[in-house]
Parts: C-alpha cells; sequence; structure tokens
C-alpha cells in the first residue's frame, strides 16, 4: 500500500512539474530583435563640398507604424508597448517593444478582436471572440516581432494579447489604437 501511494506521489508530482512548470517564472529569456527592414547603419561619410546642385533625395518608404497600445497586466505584471507595422513590402508584423513580463509554460501572442479590460474581467475575454496567434512568445523581456501571416487583414483586429494557451488566460494585452 505505502509503494502504491509512493508511486502515485511521484507521478503526480511529475505530472504537476511538467504542467505548471513553476521554474519559469524565475527564469527570463531576453530578445532584442531590431524592427525588420530598418538598417542599423551609421551616419554616411559627409560628402566634400560641390558647386553642382545636389539631386532632391527620394523619401524613404521604410516601415509605417500603423498602430500602437501600451500593455496592462492581467494574470501577471506585464509592461511595454505593442505596434502594428506595416513593412515597406506590404506585410505586416506585430512588434512588442521593452516587454517586461513574467515567464510560463506555452506562451502566445495573440492578434485579436476582444476589447482590453482592466482586472480580472478581462483575463478570459481573448478566446471568445476572433484571434490569429502569431507564434510561441520568443522572450518574456525585450523587442521582438511577430509576421502577420499574408491572409489576415490586420484592419479588422482591435487589441494583442500575451496569451498562456495551457491555461486559457492572459498575462497582459493592449488596445491597438490607429495612429
Amino acid at each position: 500500500m505505502v509503494i502504491a501511494v509512493l508511486v502515485v506521489a511521484v507521478v503526480g508530482g511529475g505530472f504537476g512539474l511538467y504542467w505548471f512548470q513553476p521554474w519559469k517564472l524565475w527564469q527570463d529569456e531576453t530578445v532584442r530583435e531590431g524592427l525588420p527592414g530598418v538598417a542599423e547603419t551609421s551616419a554616411p561619410p559627409a560628402a566634400a563640398p560641390s558647386d553642382e546642385p545636389s539631386a532632391p533625395s527620394s523619401p524613404a518608404t521604410g516601415p509605417q507604424t500603423l498602430a500602437s497600445g501600451e500593455l496592462i497586466s492581467h494574470e501577471h505584471a506585464t509592461s511595454g508597448t505593442v505596434k502594428l507595422v506595416r513593412l515597406a513590402d506590404g506585410s505586416h508584423v506585430v512588434r512588442l517593444e521593452n516587454l517586461d513580463t513574467s515567464n510560463g509554460p506555452d506562451l502566445r501572442v495573440w492578434l485579436t478582436d476582444a476589447p482590453v479590460k482592466q482586472g480580472k474581467a478581462g483575463w478570459h475575454v481573448f478566446d471568445d471572440g476572433k484571434y490569429v496567434s502569431l507564434g510561441k512568445l520568443k522572450g518574456n523581456k525585450g523587442s521582438q516581432n511577430y509576421t502577420l501571416p499574408p491572409d489576415v487583414d490586420p484592419s479588422t483586429y482591435g487589441s494583442v494579447s500575451i496569451w498562456c494557451d495551457r491555461f486559457d488566460v492572459s498575462f497582459g494585452a493592449a488596445d491597438l489604437t490607429r495612429v
């Protein structure tokens, strides 16, 4: 009888550790991605003086921020900025800047049509309507990019959630305000 109880306790404890992954609460993963399409170069060398008029430069057609918002905390303390960016090639990315949240099991970045609500009222709303999972959260700290699939119309979504798929709860979310 004692052996059976010990076996059940060990199996149950192993399952609990796998399911909750409590060690992630003390592990941070920092990501420092630059915005795609933005060259990180130093200033060009100064041109030699010339008597000829210079040709007008064409306007840059780089990334354009379409919407942005500040993350609020839900299940875990979360802060940072979210931006919806159209790149020069017409594709879109959701960019998380200065993200700071807890690590956890099975965290995802979701683009959703749900309104962001403060407190516990906002913890579970993001899987009630339309959403697109942009992939696993790359790190719980730093700046990172998530590419939207080409068939996704970003204008039909108004918020972003850091979603824990294992426990169906939002760690934090941001309303996207059009710029």
